[in-house]
């Protein structure tokens, strides 16, 4: 439920409120908006009436969310979150743009992507230090070596850096090294991870899995906000359907849908999506005409010799030609860039 408090309630008031909260074995996550602040409190409602907590001082209205996800639910919070990260904000009026390899695969490939995606106007660089691939024998990532790779070109190039997270026990090392934390497709569903990053308190772009609904994708994300960790991202990456001419399906519907039932910021991924490169930018076209906050591209200087994915990546004079064009949509949509 939402505990609405009055304009201008005093932090005592609104200590008070969250002191009885916790006594009654809720979990309150305040979130302080610029008239007013809301309470939501996760727990079973029947230990209280809500009328009973519309007598606390200071309290406006109780609001029971019907939703599933509560501290995801646009019930909670009616405007949109913006995640800030290393000063730069996702989910605002401007749109995001994150680029780069699918893999870190030396210093000189990721420097070389560095600087050209910057150069094309990314906001945001990528690159996966750890790589859970479906065979077991295709390349896995440089790990630690690819993180320290990482911190050099954001030091270089002056991108924050986005890379994937895949075991629990490597949060804290990843932490230490990235910007922005990225739950890939196949560890959406990774609950202890999910707790994980969420208790790490770094922003977290969480991708959607590779046949979640939108309820159970929303659900996921319960999981980060739930360990206190609002900064978190949706990323729409396409999902498995019957048709094989792509890798996956991208679900432009899902962007507006989860807008209406979600305050979160979401991304769309047309590499991952499509598999394809000459389909990256037509996706991306679709994405924020639908009204995503900004795209996530694989970016690699040659390709042909990627030793992950290179089939959808799209090459440096590619890429800044499709950012060129995305800005012109993106200011018919009404974004700033």
């Amino acid at each position: 439920m939402i505990i609405v408090m009055q304009r201008g309630a005093s932090q005592q008031q609104i200590g008070s409120v969250i002191e009885r909260l916790e006594q009654l074995g809720f979990r309150p996550h305040p979130i302080v908006g610029v008239a007013k602040t809301v309470i939501g409190a996760i727990g079973d409602r029947n230990q209280i009436t809500m009328e009973s907590l519309e007598l606390l001082a200071g309290v406006e209205r109780v609001v029971p969310i019907m939703q599933p996800y509560k501290l995801a639910s646009r019930e909670l919070v009616e405007g949109n979150t913006v995640v800030e990260v290393a000063g730069r904000k996702i989910g605002g009026k401007k749109l995001t743009i994150i680029a780069g390899p699918c893999a870190v695969e030396s210093c000189s490939q990721l420097l070389e992507t560095a600087h050209a995606v910057r150069e094309a106007g990314a906001t945001f660089l990528r690159g996966g230090a750890y790589k859970p691939r479906t065979s077991p024998y295709s390349f896995q990532g440089m790990e630690e070596e690819g993180l320290k790779i990482l911190a050099q070109a954001r030091e270089e190039v002056g991108l924050p850096v986005v890379t994937e997270v895949v075991n629990p026990a490597d949060v804290p090392l990843v932490a230490q090294y990235v910007d922005l934390l990225q739950i890939g497709a196949r560890n959406m569903q990774n609950f202890t991870l999910l707790r994980e990053v969420g208790r790490s308190k770094k922003p977290v772009i969480l991708k959607r899995g590779l046949a979640a609904t939108v309820e159970e994708w929303l659900m996921a994300a319960e999981y980060i906000l739930a360990e206190d960790n609002y900064n978190v991202i949706l990323c729409e990456r396409g999902i498995r359907t019957y048709e094989t001419a792509t890798r996956n399906t991208l679900d432009v519907s899902a962007i507006p849908l989860v807008k209406q039932h979600s305050h979160l910021p979401i991304l769309s991924d047309p590499s991952h999506a499509s598999g394809r490169w000459r389909l990256v930018e037509p996706l991306a076209r679709a994405s924020i005409a639908a009204g995503a906050d900004g795209l996530m591209v694989e970016v690699h200087p040659n390709p042909s010799e990627a030793l992950s994915d290179g089939p959808q990546s799209l090459r440096p004079e590619n890429f800044a030609a499709m950012v060129k064009n995305m800005k012109q949509l993106a200011l018919a949509c009404g974004r700033e860039v």
